[in-house]
């Protein structure tokens, strides 16, 4: 049980792309010859890719609050019964680091006491190798035609993940959802509504 909310827990701040240390990487791709303006409303994947072991997680909670307000933002209406679009939403975090390698060079000096005489010491190269370990979270958005069973949309962020995304993965969420859909084939017909 620990394990899965453990689980819960990171699948959130993968999520959390708001804080994002760098400009998240944004990608998307349509199913060619799909008219979205003929979609009037939807519903999700059952299960959801966030929820674990038959619940619903916070992180679903997250998302879907998010989702809605794109979706209603662009004039759908959710349809539990019968939709024309399902959505599902996946999460993932990635450890990852870099090797930074920079020349350095030292030059020995000496000199004597009491004497004169003073040394240069051959200059000796080398490296200084620094090492930074972070976090990337990639989110995905898929849109299916929920009677043909096929994808017709599919959206995915990509960032590095700050500690305040990490503390924050409702907002960091809403961020990286209002992102994604900027990519969506329809365009907001109004601003999405606020949480």
């Amino acid at each position: 049980m620990k394990s899965l909310l453990l689980n819960a827990v990171l699948f959130g701040t993968a999520l959390s792309l708001a804080g994002c240390a760098s400009q998240p990487s944004i990608s998307s791709q349509s199913r060619p010859n799909v008219d979205f303006a003929a979609y009037k409303t939807y519903g999700w994947v059952t299960p959801l890719a966030t929820d674990k072991a038959g619940y619903s997680t916070m992180i679903t909670g997250h998302f879907k609050s998010a989702v809605q307000n794109e979706m209603a933002a662009r004039g759908y209406v959710y349809d539990a019964n019968n939709p024309d679009l399902q959505v599902n939403f996946y999460s993932n975090i990635e450890n990852r680091s870099e090797t930074y390698s920079s020349p350095t060079m030292s030059v020995g000096y000496y000199g004597y006491r009491g004497g004169f005489g003073y040394g240069l010491g051959i200059p000796v190269y080398g490296s200084d190798v620094e090492t930074r370990n972070y976090k990337v979270g990639t989110v995905n958005i898929d849109i299916v035609d929920a009677k043909r069973k096929e994808l017709v949309w599919e959206g995915v962020l990509e960032g590095t993940l700050s500690k305040k995304a990490m503390e924050n993965p409702g907002a960091a969420i809403k961020y990286a959802v209002s992102q994604i859909y900027t990519r969506y084939p329809v365009a907001a017909r109004t601003a999405a509504p606020a949480q």
